[in-house]
């Protein structure tokens, strides 16, 4: 398996994607990797890796890309610039199929937009959507999407999400029948904008999907639903806000039990509980966020992830590559339009039928 690594993005610089990388390939005897940057600046990173990491280069190769496109950069101008960046260059790769999967911690807009220009879309989904886990009760996850990619979304778009989100828990998590809900401000029918009710009629409607409804933001993390979709802006808000809870959380936590001997003591006593719990609610461990919908797989990084937060990242290529999650989402979602297009037509014949029997009768 080789994963192709955007090196430069991120808001750690290559330190943390080249230490990260490494975690990687130490975790992972089968996984090769391609590192894309500054050919002078990847080998001054790799220089400073500890020994225990050493190892991790014979089965690593760097390809020098000159140019970075920075987490500034306007879109219009990454668009337009020279295909020699280290993202532009890391996702010509897998859209050749040189590398299996690619991870960046980069400029969003950018990777999102390069990466549909390079890879294309399964089944006519008309842009992709980014989604990632959360952590749910009693050590579960949850599905969120969109997270940012579409700022607006149509019903129509929400439906696709969902739809992508049913396959994604169904083929990664192995869940039979994943439960399928849409954030909204209240669960009754009349609550939330236009397109959330709308898409809410149109989810009831479409077979061979476990749709249940409507659920609060306090019902995400309380495994009441496997996937919940909603437009980028509310989903964008919602992680931020989540990761930033999740971090004060431990802040207060350590800080409190550091407070005074007795508290320190007690601390002591219950270390292993607390270790437990941090890890339980760290968002480094659910960091990578994959981008549905593409022909080919490609995961966020946090921009702002450290080094083992980035190994996250490309542990959940690995497990996108090993189900080849792309092929899963282009022939059940192909199969569904096929069969709305079958649908209409054979509607719209029967309504010229009964058309032309009701003419012939007076």
């Amino acid at each position: 398996m080789k994963i192709a690594i955007d090196a430069m993005g991120g808001d750690l610089g290559p330190r943390a994607t080249v230490h990260g990388t490494s975690e990687a390939l130490i975790a992972h005897s089968e996984l090769q990797v391609c590192l894309y940057g500054p050919q002078e600046v990847l080998r001054d990173e790799l220089s400073r890796l500890p020994k225990s990491l050493q190892a991790a280069k014979a089965r690593l190769s760097m390809v020098h890309a000159p140019d970075i496109v920075s987490q500034d950069m306007k879109l219009t101008r990454a668009l337009r610039a020279p295909r020699t960046s280290s993202l532009a260059m890391m996702l010509d790769d897998v859209a050749s199929g040189r590398a299996d999967a690619g991870v960046s911690a980069g400029n969003t807009a950018a990777l999102m937009a390069l990466s549909r220009r390079a890879l294309g879309t399964v089944a006519g989904i008309p842009r992709p959507a980014i989604s990632t886990a959360i952590p749910t009760r009693n050590g579960g996850r949850c599905y969120m999407l969109d997270m940012g990619a579409n700022i607006e979304a149509s019903a129509s778009r929400l439906v696709e999400f969902a739809l992508m989100g049913d396959v994604m828990a169904r083929r990664v998590d192995g869940l039979p029948h994943p439960r399928v809900a849409l954030l909204n401000v209240g669960v009754e029918a009349t609550k939330g904008t236009a397109s959330v009710r709308a898409a809410d009629t149109m989810l009831r409607e479409l077979p061979g999907i476990h749709y249940v409804g409507f659920v609060e933001g306090d019902g995400l993390f309380s495994g009441e639903a496997d996937v919940v979709v909603c437009d980028g802006f509310v989903g964008n808000i919602v992680l931020k806000a989540s990761e930033g809870l999740a971090h004060m959380l431990i802040g207060r936590m350590q800080a409190t039990f550091h407070a005074h001997w007795g508290s320190r003591l007690v601390g002591l006593l219950a270390r292993p509980a607390l270790q437990r719990l941090r890890r339980q609610l760290d968002p480094v461990r659910y960091n990578g966020a994959s981008l549905l919908g593409l022909s080919g797989i490609v995961v966020k990084s946090h921009g702002r992830a450290s080094a083992l937060g980035f190994t996250y990242a490309i542990f959940r290529a690995m497990q996108e590559v090993r189900i080849n999650l792309p092929m899963h989402l282009e022939r059940e979602l192909g199969q569904r339009a096929t069969l709305a297009k079958e649908t209409d037509v054979s509607c719209c014949l029967d309504g010229v039928s009964r058309s032309r029997t009701d003419d012939s009768n007076p």
